[in-house]
């Protein structure tokens, strides 16, 4: 997370993004640390991180592994001092806990939506 980043919170406190400032406007920063708009007002910004919300954290993803395969991973934790994933096991109650730490912001090359 860069200093300039302006952190935009839902009104129970929860953090849905950041706004960080870009020519005379805003770009919208996601949770994963990801671009999500182009360079639009304050007020843009503030619905377009509202919209958005964090529903899209509990999405299913996938992770590039070393050897090149992709796992089917889910987000666990987001924070800007990282980014956890887990293997998606499919709710079974006995699997292993596989957990997968990323950088922040996440490099769009190892973690994207699974499609």
């Amino acid at each position: 997370m860069r200093n300039d980043w302006i952190t935009h919170r839902r009104p129970d406190g929860e953090v849905l993004g950041w706004m960080e400032p870009h020519d005379d406007g805003f770009v919208v920063i996601d949770l994963l640390g990801r671009p999500a708009s182009e360079t639009v007002d304050w007020l843009t910004a503030e619905e377009t991180l509202d919209e958005r919300g964090i529903g899209y954290l509990a999405d299913l993803y996938e992770l590039r592994l070393d050897n090149g395969s992709w796992l089917r991973v889910r987000i666990a934790e987001v924070s800007p001092s990282g980014i956890r994933v887990k293997k998606d096991d499919f709710g079974a109650v006995g699997a292993p806990q596989l957990f997968y730490d990323l950088a922040f912001p996440v490099d769009e090359g190892s973690l994207r939506p699974l499609a």
